[in-house]
C-alpha cells in the first residue's frame, strides 16, 4: 500500500470518526426528544384535514350540524379551499412537537425508573402501561394551551367570498387571527386558567388512552419474531391497532374537551346557555341536551384518522431511533415485553 492510499484510508476513518461522535455526543434523551418531536410532526401533519372535520363535527360548529364526513369536506373546500383543510395545522404541529417529544421520551424514562426501582412487583406490559399514562399526564400539562389555540382556530368557519381576511363568519364568534391571538384574548377571559379550559377530561382520557397505547403496541410487537420486528409493515399495523383500541375506550372525553375549549365561542350565538364546568356534569349534559350520539361525534372519522396517525407516530419514532443510535431499552422480566 502507498502512502497516498493510506492516507486516504487515514481521512476517511478519520471523517467517519467524527461523523459517529457528533451522534454519540448527545444524551440519550435529547435523542428521544428528537425522535419523539419528528415523530409527532410527521403523524399530525399526515391527517391533518382529517383533524380539521373531526373538530368541526365534534363542536357542532354553525352550518356542519348535520353534516357527514363527505359533505362536511366538501363544503369547507368550497368556503375555504385547500388550505381550509390545514387551518390551525401551524398551533397543532407547534404543540405536537413537544407534545409528542416529551411523550415519548418521558415514557422511556418513567419506563427505565420503574424497572429500575419496582421491578419486583411490576413487570411486563404493565410497565409500559403505567410509564405510558404517567408520559401522556405530563406531556398535556406542559402542551395544553398550543391545544386550545389549535382547537379555537379549526373551530372558525370562513363564509365565503372573503377568504382573505378571514374575518367574516357564519356567526358573530371572535376571529382568531392565529396562535398569538388566541393567547392574547383567551388570557384576558380568564387569566392562565382560562388558557387550560378542558384540561380535565384531557387528563381524564390521556392517562388510559396513553398506557393502553403503549401497551397494545408493545405487546403486539414483542409477539411477533424477533426477526420481523423491525418491519415497517409490522411497526406500521401494530401502532394503527393501539390507537384504534385506546382511542375508542376514552373517546366520549375528547368530545367533552373539545365543547369546553369553544364554549365562549359558542354562547356569543346562544346567550344563557349553560357552560360544561366539569367532566362528568360535561358527559351528563351533552348526553341529555344534544344525545348520547354526540359522545361520539366524529368517531367514525377519527378511525380513519388515527389508524395512520399513530402508526406513523410510532413507525416515525422506531425509525428516528435507529438513525440517532439510540441504544436498546432495558427488557422488563415478563417475556411480553418488548
Amino acid at each position: 500500500m502507498d502512502s497516498s492510499q493510506g492516507s486516504t484510508m487515514t481521512s476517511a476513518a478519520a471523517a467517519a470518526k467524527v461523523d459517529v461522535s457528533v451522534v454519540d455526543l448527545l444524551p440519550v434523551y435529547v435523542k428521544e426528544l428528537i425522535a419523539g418531536g419528528a415523530a409527532g410532526a410527521f403523524s399530525k401533519t399526515a391527517v391533518a384535514p382529517l383533524e380539521r372535520i373531526k373538530i368541526i363535527l365534534q363542536t357542532r360548529t354553525e352550518g356542519f350540524k348535520s353534516l357527514g364526513i363527505l359533505q362536511s369536506l366538501r363544503k369547507l373546500w368550497q368556503h375555504e379551499g385547500f388550505f381550509g383543510f390545514y387551518k390551525g395545522n401551524g398551533a397543532s404541529v407547534l404543540r405536537i412537537v413537544p407534545y409528542a417529544a416529551l411523550h415519548f421520551m418521558t415514557y422511556e424514562q418513567y419506563r427505565c425508573w420503574i424497572l429500575n426501582n419496582h421491578s419486583s412487583f411490576i413487570s411486563g406490559p404493565f410497565v409500559d402501561l403505567l410509564a405510558g399514562s404517567a408520559a401522556g399526564g405530563t406531556a398535556v400539562l406542559c402542551t395544553y394551551p398550543l391545544d386550545l389555540a389549535r382547537t379555537k382556530l379549526a373551530y372558525q368557519v370562513n363564509s365565503p367570498g372573503r377568504l382573505s381576511s378571514g374575518l367574516r363568519m357564519f356567526s358573530p364568534q371572535p376571529a382568531y387571527t392565529g396562535i398569538g391571538d388566541v393567547f392574547k384574548k383567551v388570557y384576558m377571559e380568564g387569566g392562565i386558567r382560562s388558557l387550560y379550559r378542558g384540561v380535565g377530561p384531557t387528563l381524564i382520557g390521556i392517562l388510559p388512552y396513553a398506557g393502553l397505547k403503549f401497551y397494545i403496541y408493545e405487546d403486539l410487537k414483542a409477539r411477533v419474531p424477533e426477526e420481523y420486528q423491525k418491519s415497517v409493515v409490522l411497526r406500521l399495523s401494530c401502532g394503527a391497532l393501539a390507537g384504534l383500541f385506546g382511542q375508542t375506550l376514552t373517546y366520549p372525553l375528547d368530545v367533552v374537551r373539545r365543547q369546553m375549549q369553544v364554549q365562549n365561542q359558542q354562547s356569543l350565538n346562544h346567550p344563557g346557555a349553560p357552560l360544561i364546568r366539569g367532566t362528568v356534569q360535561g358527559l351528563s349534559f351533552i348526553l341529555h341536551t344534544q344525545g348520547w350520539r354526540q359522545l361520539f361525534a366524529g368517531l367514525s372519522l377519527n378511525y380513519v384518522k388515527v389508524v395512520p396517525s399513530v402508526a406513523i407516530g410510532f413507525t416515525a419514532y422506531d425509525m428516528m431511533k435507529t438513525l440517532l443510535r439510540v441504544p436498546p431499552r432495558a427488557k422488563s422480566s415478563a417475556p411480553s415485553a418488548a
